[in-house]
């Protein structure tokens, strides 16, 4: 009886263990406070409160340059890092609505300040949201082009991507995001997972110089 029990609580012990680790590593030091802050928050069943939270941030960042412009101080005082992380939280409940930030979410800010790491902010957002799409079987799929995608081929490169084999395969769901990038010239570049295809004008331009270049 007792080895039953004790077989049973180690497996039990076991499943949580892995249910609470990150479905994915993310490389660098922001990768590590991402993956930390996902096992907390798996620990604490308070993966959507943290995520919601981190959404606020990263929107807030990218439209507040006084905020951004704080996180990139190196050399503020105790004080005024306190003081500029709540101005931080409070205007990215205001983005999102909410009541207030996890009890998490300002640990994580609060280690980052103790530590000088408040200018890997966003990687450790971009990080922690990139675990939470994996942790949902979400594949993030990026196309980039020199102008917004029209809406129709935007949708018909969508279904298109959603028909590939690595999609089926996996039965993954894929999350689009169109990003801009005047370099491109035209066409566009996609990049799923660690996988990039690059079919920009830019691309082709530089294959062709260095063509050029090899037959002289």
């Amino acid at each position: 009886m007792f080895t039953r029990r004790a077989v049973q609580a180690v497996r039990s012990y076991a499943t949580q263990a892995s249910s609470s680790a990150p479905p994915i590593q993310i490389q660098g030091l922001a990768g590590k406070y991402a993956g930390a802050l996902f096992t907390a928050a798996a620990k604490a069943n308070a993966l959507q409160q943290v995520e919601s939270d981190l959404k606020g941030v990263k929107a807030t960042v990218g439209t507040d340059a006084k905020i951004h412009d704080f996180l990139s101080n190196p050399i503020l005082s105790h004080q005024d890092r306190a003081a500029g992380l709540d101005a931080l939280l409070s205007a990215s409940v205001s983005a999102k609505g909410a009541k207030g930030p996890s009890d998490l979410t300002r640990n994580l800010f609060s280690v980052l300040a103790e530590n000088g790491r408040l200018y890997e902010t966003d990687k450790v957002v971009d990080g922690f949201l990139e675990i939470m799409q994996a942790h949902r079987g979400e594949v993030k799929v990026v196309i980039t082009t020199a102008q917004p995608l029209e809406k129709d081929l935007q949708k018909r490169l969508e279904d298109a991507l959603k028909q590939s084999q690595m999609a089926q395969a996996g039965k993954k769901s894929l999350v689009f995001e169109n990003r801009i990038n005047e370099g491109a010239l035209g066409g566009v570049i996609i990049d799923v997972g660690d996988k990039t295809i690059d079919l920009s004008v830019a691309s082709r331009v530089s294959r062709l110089n260095q063509q050029l270049e090899e037959g002289i």
